[in-house]
């Protein structure tokens, strides 16, 4: 990639069945250009076609200071003069967001996404969709966000005249994990290769980039230099994942309890306690004969199965272990098999 991100590329791309995609996925080490990018993208066309925007944040709170945080690089560097104002309606559950006294769009809160189904009519003139930082680096998701989002995009997706409107969702993010809520549901994690610069799937198409001179800049940086060995360091300059270290995957010492088989798109994984260790442990040397044998979506449930719900004292213990660092796994797809469960 050159100096700043440009996504030309993948905007022309197809998805896997050769049609149209809707949702974009961007990631990119820090300070590549990609928010900027975006936000120019949807700007101009408001300019140009009149078409309006939303933003998506994950909470409510996030949703203050939006024309600072939004739109002060964007105007001084493409609009000068323009100005953006945000106007607080249905006591918060929404923003409207305005360019020089003029509607431009709109910002919605994940955590808002039941309330925002009774404005959907309000919605129906949005063209394009920007979900910035859909990898949280703090580890902190929306409680089932996926489903928020896609309840989102419905209220939007509806409206002049038509069941089912076009209407791009542009997701950005810098490479915190592999493992977040988005790549798990979309199946991104298992296909992604250290290589991968773009990748198609139903419905979305996604890029991998690495803005060189953005790379340079951080390692440069005297501030950042200092802290060379920290792993943020490595997140925001070289693109590596910050979340997704080897330290969680191995294998622990010592003798170990098996708990149970879990199955999980339709493959059965193995769920053991290392109790002196204080590990729990997860690997693909399933015993399909177990009787303790447990499953959490409605598409895995089989015979001689358990379908556990969200609250069920397993699952919240096994949450536990995971949140306290204290779950190992033989691998990735390990690991994504685990956190799609707990996901749920």
């Amino acid at each position: 990639m050159g100096t700043y991100y440009d996504g030309t590329k993948v905007l022309s791309l197809k998805d896997i069945n050769g049609k149209t995609p809707e949702i974009f996925i961007i990631e990119t080490n820090r300070t590549g250009g990609k928010t900027t990018y975006f936000g120019r993208m949807v700007t101009k066309r408001f300019f140009t076609k009149g078409e309006k925007f939303m933003l998506i944040y994950r909470y409510k709170y996030e949703m203050s200071d939006i024309p600072d945080k939004f739109f002060k690089d964007i105007s001084s560097l493409f609009f000068p003069g323009c100005t953006m104002e945000a106007a607080s309606k249905a006591k918060g559950v929404f923003y409207e967001l305005s360019i020089n006294k003029k509607s431009c769009g709109y910002a919605v809160s994940l955590n808002s996404a039941d309330q925002i189904k009774k404005y959907s009519h309000l919605f129906s003139d949005v063209g394009s969709m920007i979900f910035d930082e859909f990898q949280s680096e703090t580890g902190n998701y929306c409680a089932d966000e996926v489903r928020k989002l896609l309840s989102i995009h419905t209220s939007v997706a509806r409206g002049q005249g038509k069941q089912v409107r076009y209407v791009p969702v542009y997701m950005l993010a810098n490479s915190v994990s592999l493992l977040n809520p988005y790549y798990v549901e979309l199946g991104i994690a298992s296909r992604l290769r250290s290589d991968t610069k773009f990748l198609r799937g139903d419905g979305f198409v996604m890029e991998r980039g690495f803005i060189e001179s953005a790379s340079k800049a951080q390692m440069e940086s005297g501030f950042n230099r200092a802290f060379a060995k920290n792993s943020y360091v490595a997140y925001a300059s070289q693109n590596v994942y910050l979340h997704d270290n080897k330290a969680f995957i191995e294998k622990p010492t010592g003798t170990s309890r098996y708990l149970a088989t879990l199955k999980v798109d339709n493959k059965l994984f193995a769920i053991r306690e290392y109790g002196e260790a204080g590990f729990i442990y997860c690997d693909d040397k399933a015993d399909s004969t177990y009787p303790s044998k447990i499953t959490v979506t409605t598409a895995d449930h089989d015979i001689n199965y358990v379908m556990l719900r969200r609250n069920d004292i397993f699952l919240m213990n096994m949450r536990y272990y995971f949140e306290k660092g204290c779950f190992r796994f033989k691998n990735l797809q390990c690991k994504d098999a685990i956190l799609k469960a707990l996901s749920y």
